[in-house]
């Protein structure tokens, strides 16, 4: 038995979950609603990630020079919730230079504005900003479990979603998990094998001459990952048991600090989504009180802008996904979001 083949039909999570997710009649080729109809991500929770993620353009712009054209790339783009936002967001002097791009396999939304450009696959040799949210958790991967003599097996499963332990974890994916996601001899550990994701981030990153590339997902590193892995699915908007039959979103959280090593850049940071909105102007600090009197309709306007915020930044929830700041022929990303620890105490 294989990764891609075994009993009964049963193969590997990785070939499953691209078929199941990809393939002809797949999850993300489906008509209607998309992801949001399904699942509810930072894009959906608040206008408020859309306004951040159009600061941090201009912030890449600056550190560019102000190109001619400033590239904005919204990677697994849904049905363009980002972008469409983020053109919405821009300054009068950036926005007529912003060259914007969805990178999706479902076809184009009636309606979409058309300064965006609608493709499957990233552009090349771009000069901006290229930003991938909730995408590396849906590229798939295998799964390994330790078997009873304590030996990782690759994880066999059919499309009902009954799984069988199959051959040894050998090979590549043998290595990448003795260096990033060692498990201990004990029956019943599981591991997502995350090597495919570090060659597409690897692939992601090499589309930018010069800007900044960020990832941002569901997250662990090394000192924290899951002793039973992560696997899941949602289906309208309720986790499910993940079942590899098109019907279900089957994700799995990302190993981060494994995609960032894929392209050892100088510059490179890891930052928690709290962190990382927070240096962008994404406070949820309530309103002054004043504000309820001289301007009653404002003041309901900020406050429920603060519950947004709460929501984005919150620990155990949105606040904890983790963000994948690589630079590429600029200064470092440091130079791009302010000092989070001065940030953290104010």
């Amino acid at each position: 038995m294989t990764a891609q083949a075994g009993e009964a039909g049963r193969r590997g999570w990785r070939a499953a979950a691209q078929d199941a997710l990809y393939g002809p009649g797949g999850f993300y080729r489906g008509p209607g609603a998309g992801p949001a109809g399904h699942f509810r991500t930072s894009v959906h929770a608040s206008p408020l990630f859309a306004d951040a993620v159009a600061r941090l353009l201009c912030r890449v712009d600056g550190a560019l020079g102000r190109p001619a054209v400033l590239d904005f790339v919204d990677m697994a783009a849904g049905r363009g919730e980002l972008v469409t936002g983020v053109l919405a967001a821009l300054p009068a002097d950036v926005a007529p230079r912003v060259r914007a791009y969805a990178v999706e396999l479902a076809g184009r939304p009636a309606g979409l504005d058309h300064r965006i450009e609608w493709r499957a696959e990233p552009p090349e040799g771009i000069t901006g900003l290229f930003f991938a949210n909730e995408w590396l958790d849906n590229v798939p991967v295998d799964v390994a479990e330790v078997d009873p003599a304590g030996v990782p097996r690759l994880v066999l499963v059919g499309e009902d979603g009954t799984e069988r332990l199959g051959e040894p974890v050998a090979g590549a994916e043998a290595a990448w998990l003795a260096r990033w996601w060692p498990t201990a001899a004990e029956e019943g550990l599981r591991a997502e094998i995350g090597l495919p994701r570090d060659r597409a981030w690897a692939s992601a990153v090499d589309t930018l001459a010069r800007g900044l590339a960020v990832a941002v997902d569901y997250a662990h590193t090394a000192a924290a990952r899951p002793p039973f892995g992560t696997l899941t699915a949602f289906r309208e908007g309720r986790e499910t048991a993940p079942v590899p039959d098109g019907t279900c979103d089957l994700t799995a959280h990302v190993a981060l600090d494994a995609c960032a090593a894929a392209r050892a850049l100088p510059g490179t940071r890891l930052l928690t989504q709290r962190d990382a909105l927070r240096a962008l102007g994404v406070s949820g600090a309530r309103p002054p009180l004043t504000l309820a009197s001289t301007d009653p309709a404002g003041y309901v306007r900020a406050l429920a802008g603060a519950g947004e915020a709460v929501e984005l930044t919150a620990p155990g929830g949105l606040g904890d996904f983790g963000w994948l700041v690589q630079p590429v022929g600029i200064a470092g990303a440091g130079d791009l979001f302010v000092d989070v620890a001065d940030d953290e105490e104010h």
